[in-house]
């Protein structure tokens, strides 16, 4: 995702996007963001003190020149002018320390509430539900763990502070000019808005030409990362497009080069532009003060005079700060309402509020008249009812699409039902603990996750206090034990990220050791062996067939030798039960299991119950 420029020096603009969701800034919005503020009010408060008194001293040694000039160098006094001198440096250094104190301050604050955001959206996050994982985006969901909640930090620590330390400063500023001469005071404030005008006019010119560039160099990115691939560069190859390509990429370098000295040259006349209004300034304030001190007699003294000019200057980076500060305001408060938005997204599945925790699980398993739908397009169980009880096996089957895992995935809560209920004991899983669903159900899907560790780190992530006994005796029944042994680092074996140093019959078996060693009640073996060679296959339905004996199971079949071991077949179409019973019975029957037979299954075994 390419980062959109935000303005050129000096200015800084909304696009047309942000200009359109500018979030509506309410009470309640700002309550709620200052809620996270209120911890650290006693911080806050410290930042607070520090920037006033910060800002005070910064001003000082501007106030301090004209008694300088005045009584130190016109007045040929130097021991006054020594004292002046180390007075305004002692100032000047005691500001700066206390702005490291306010810096540091910030920084905490900032840090530990980001602290707090993220704990808070990874645990909001948890405890959301299947569907939102699989219908949002993950790059949008890191973006809102990683570079919006960064950018809160920043706000925090700049456009906040930075609204209190310009404004401050400012009106420190103001008090000090009026005390010296409240005509060229307010001859000061008419002025210093005006010179602020170029400074907007050359930062639009530069944020057209940034975004411009920004735009040329997201075309030249799409065609490196497109060209310069693997699969990309051999495209090209086949299909002889080099010269093409080539042509391509030298037009937008070519447009980019122009852009980028254009750019250059804007900020080369901006900088012109501004240094020759910061002269006006000072020249009008010198010879509206010379007049009035030769024509007027008015008291006032060539340090007062310089005072002012001084003061003025300090004025010019808070007010055009200020002037701009809409931009990161809204920014801030578009920030704030991304994150809101998924701090306020509802959690689909959750503990009832009275959750039950059996003593124990036996293992029966009832659906009664299940629908289930994701959305409001397609219905995807329609009126689904069996009962699977304990130490028994059934097998699902049916073509793509029918909804099998969907079924299997409404048993541990992974989704919640539209209409009917599942039931694990009896009781109706909705009412059940999810952490006692958790420990009770075991699936071992075709997609085989592991984590960039070892084997032993994978294996007790399912359970952290499992001894290497029943580490072993886990891996024996998954037939992954000798395998694993004969590696030179054991059970210590790095995996590889997502486990790309095993090969897919490996992971496999490494997961059904990993749900082996919660020891459930249930196992669901979702198309466990699906998209693997025919020796991965068998190593893993020779770990399969014994624990379909040991527990209750569901199959969603990929292999025959499954099915047929299992003590009930149900085959599903489009989401509804059309058929079940025995191999022997539903194989002659001409229906759905026969056709999937036929296509699937003839090589494999004979059309006798064997």
């Amino acid at each position: 995702m390419s980062m959109r420029p935000r303005g050129g020096p000096g200015g800084r603009f909304l696009d047309e996007e942000e200009k359109k969701n500018a979030p509506k800034v309410t009470k309640e919005l700002l309550l709620r963001i200052f809620s996270y503020l209120t911890p650290y009010w006693k911080q806050m408060a410290v930042v607070l003190t520090a920037i006033i008194v910060s800002s005070m001293l910064s001003i000082y040694p501007s106030v301090i020149t004209g008694r300088i000039i005045d009584e130190g160098l016109i007045g040929r006094d130097l021991n006054k002018l020594i004292s002046l001198i180390i007075i305004s440096l002692l100032v000047t250094f005691g500001s700066n320390l206390i702005g490291v104190l306010e810096s540091y301050m910030n920084s905490w604050i900032a840090q530990h509430i980001t602290y707090d955001m993220r704990n808070q959206m990874y645990r909001h996050l948890q405890k959301m539900s299947q569907r939102f994982f699989t219908s949002g985006s993950q790059g949008d969901i890191i973006t809102r763990m990683t570079s919006d909640i960064d950018g809160v930090r920043s706000t925090i620590t700049n456009t906040f502070t930075s609204i209190l330390s310009n404004v401050i400063t400012l009106v420190v500023a103001l008090v000090a000019m009026f005390q010296k001469n409240p005509l060229l005071a307010f001859l000061g404030i008419i002025i210093v808005p005006l010179f602020t005008l170029p400074t907007r006019q050359a930062g639009k010119a530069r944020w057209t030409l940034t975004k411009e560039s920004q735009e040329c160099s997201d075309a030249v990115n799409g065609i490196l990362n497109e060209t310069l691939s693997v699969s990309g560069q051999l495209l090209v190859k086949l299909f002889g497009r080099e010269d093409y390509e080539y042509g391509r990429y030298e037009k937008y370098n070519r447009k980019m080069v122009d852009l980028n000295i254009r750019e250059s040259m804007a900020g080369r006349w901006f900088r012109v532009v501004i240094s020759t209004f910061s002269s006006i300034g000072p020249m009008i304030l010198y010879l509206v003060g010379g007049i009035l001190m030769m024509k007027y007699d008015a008291d006032l003294s060539v340090g007062d005079i310089t005072v002012l000019v001084t003061l003025l200057g300090r004025m010019y980076g808070p007010v055009n700060s200020l002037l701009n500060i809409q931009v990161d305001w809204i920014r801030s408060m578009a920030l704030f309402t991304r994150l809101f938005e998924y701090y306020d997204m509802p959690v689909e599945i959750d503990n009832a509020p009275d959750a039950i925790t059996p003593d124990e699980a036996v293992g029966n398993i009832e659906f009664d008249h299940v629908f289930f739908r994701y959305n409001e397009d397609r219905m995807i169980l329609k009126d689904v009812s069996f009962k699977l009880g304990q130490g028994r096996s059934i097998a699902i089957v049916g073509p793509s699409g029918s909804g099998k895992s969907t079924a299997v995935n409404l048993i541990p809560r992974l989704y919640d039902v539209t209409e009917g209920s599942v039931k694990f004991d009896g009781i109706d899983v909705r009412k059940l603990d999810l952490a006692f669903l958790g420990d009770n159900i075991g699936i071992v899907t075709q997609d085989t996750y592991l984590f960039n560790g070892t084997i032993r780190e994978n294996l007790l992530y399912a359970k952290p206090d499992a001894t290497m006994e029943e580490i072993e005796e886990a891996c024996r029944k998954a037939n992954i034990h000798d395998f694993i042994i004969s590696q030179d680092k054991g059970y210590d074996t790095e995996v590889g990220n997502r486990g790309l140093k095993l090969s897919g019959g490996e992971k496999q078996r490494i997961s059904i050791a990993r749900v082996l060693l919660k020891d459930p009640a249930v196992m669901i073996f979702d198309e466990a062996t699906a998209s693997l060679d025919s020796i991965s296959e068998k190593a893993i339905q020779d770990a399969i067939d014994p624990l379909i004996d040991e527990r209750t199971s569901i199959l969603i079949a990929h292999r025959l030798s499954t099915i047929l071991a299992a003590d009930e077949i149900i085959v599903i179409r489009d989401g509804e039960i059309v058929e079940r019973g025995r191999h022997k019975d539903l194989v002659g029957l001409g229906g759905v299991y026969t056709e999937l037979y036929n296509t699937q299954f003839n090589a494999e075994l004979p059309k006798e119950d064997e």
